[in-house]
């Protein structure tokens, strides 16, 4: 099998709108609540609750992976959203791609996110499990229910190397 090459991009809510929302205040406004000690600034509802779903927020306890990384697969939740939010300043790359029955090697892309920005992937995105790039811990929002919604392909054409 061939090995191929993908340069982790900077995450922006542009780049990373057809896979899903980035989840940050930067360059977002907001209202001021809370007799003014805070600005609230609004994100996309996660998508959760379809399905007989109901919220799940766990902590992922990330260990750190180093790139060059060897990407083999995928997985994707058909009935929900998931959302990724770094507890620290844990850089991270977010693999995701589109694809209705297995990923499609041409909307593979890597995302390299800075601190403090999270994800929220769209239902039906396949996705490379948490890639952190130091340890740290992440409060992951998903879609709990009596039917597993998880799906792992291969990527088609063999390994993907993730690059910085």
């Amino acid at each position: 099998m061939d090995t191929r090459t993908l340069t982790a991009q900077p995450l922006t809510a542009e780049a990373f709108a057809p896979y899903g929302e980035v989840v940050s205040s930067a360059g977002r406004g907001g209202r001021s609540i809370n007799a003014g000690t805070s600005l609230r600034v609004e994100m996309d509802e996660p998508d959760i609750l379809g399905d007989g779903g109901r919220p799940s927020l766990s902590v992922f306890r990330a260990r750190a992976i180093a790139l060059p990384f060897a990407a083999r697969e995928l997985e994707r939740h058909r009935l929900g959203s998931q959302t990724f939010l770094p507890l620290a300043a844990a850089p991270y790359v977010v693999l995701v791609a589109l694809g209705a029955d297995a990923p499609d090697p041409a909307t593979l892309r890597a995302f390299l996110a800075a601190p403090g920005a999270g994800v929220t992937l769209r239902r039906g995105v396949w996705h490379h499990p948490l890639m952190a790039l130091a340890d740290g811990d992440f409060a992951v929002l998903e879609r709990a229910g009596a039917q597993v919604d998880c799906e792992v392909a291969p990527l088609p054409g063999g390994d993907w190397v993730v690059l910085a």
